[in-house]
């Protein structure tokens, strides 16, 4: 017989930041650079403004990924506190909530009022059913803002640097570019396949996808940069 495995993304947080820091990472000191290649003629400057981006993005995009995994912490220890003072105070409609999601699952009126008052026995576990099924909120790990902002950090400093890396090993902007362009094309190519196949999306779809984003937003950086120089 068959063995049925289920297959579900379990770290999805985890997931999100990766791609959250590595679009970004790839995408902003890549447009950046490709700007600086029309306006300036030395590759110093070039790598010197993108390490220079490179360090102030992982800061900024790390500092965010901390602030909103603390406001997400802090959103639902508020609703949690809220949903206790509702089941000490307001019990009966509190049990009716109950009843009605339950209802919204198919279960009759005789078995909405026996799974609803066996709930009620244990406030806790009363409260976070009404988190979940109610307001729809999962109780965040309590690590996810440290984790989350590592995470965004380091995939940005790793996804810049790969773009950046082209002109430590060219002698002008021109050449640099263009070895940029290849380097940041596959990495974007391959990291939306990698993304969508993760994520459960069609893997080439999400692969042209990224890397259209990425070399537009450089494209369009060049142009302006090469228009004002």
């Amino acid at each position: 017989m068959a063995v049925h495995q289920e297959k579900h993304l379990k770290s999805s947080a985890f997931i999100s930041d990766i791609v959250i820091g590595m679009s970004d990472g790839l995408t902003v000191p890549f447009a950046l650079a490709a700007g600086l290649s029309g306006a300036v003629q030395n590759n110093a400057i070039i790598i010197t403004a993108g390490l220079a981006e490179i360090v102030a993005g992982c800061i900024a995009m790390g500092l965010g990924g901390y602030l909103a995994g603390k406001t997400e912490q802090e959103h639902y220890q508020s609703e949690k506190l809220r949903e206790y003072n509702e089941v000490e105070n307001f019990r009966e409609q509190e049990i009716q909530e109950v009843k009605e999601i339950f209802a919204e699952y198919g279960i009759d009126e005789q078995g909405q009022t026996i799974l609803a008052n066996q709930l009620a026995k244990d406030k806790t576990k009363w409260v976070d059913f009404m988190m979940k099924f109610e307001l729809g909120l999962e109780e965040p790990d309590r690590n996810r803002a440290r984790n989350s902002a590592l995470t965004i950090g380091i995939a940005y400093c790793i996804g810049g640097l790969l773009p950046l890396s082209a002109y430590f090993l060219t002698s002008t902007p021109h050449d640099g570019l263009l070895v940029s362009a290849v380097i940041t094309t596959f990495c974007l190519f391959f990291f939306g396949y990698f993304k969508s196949k993760v994520t459960g999306q069609p893997p080439l779809k999400g692969a042209i996808k990224v890397t259209a984003i990425g070399l537009i937003a450089a494209a369009a950086a060049f142009s302006i940069a090469r228009l004002i120089s």
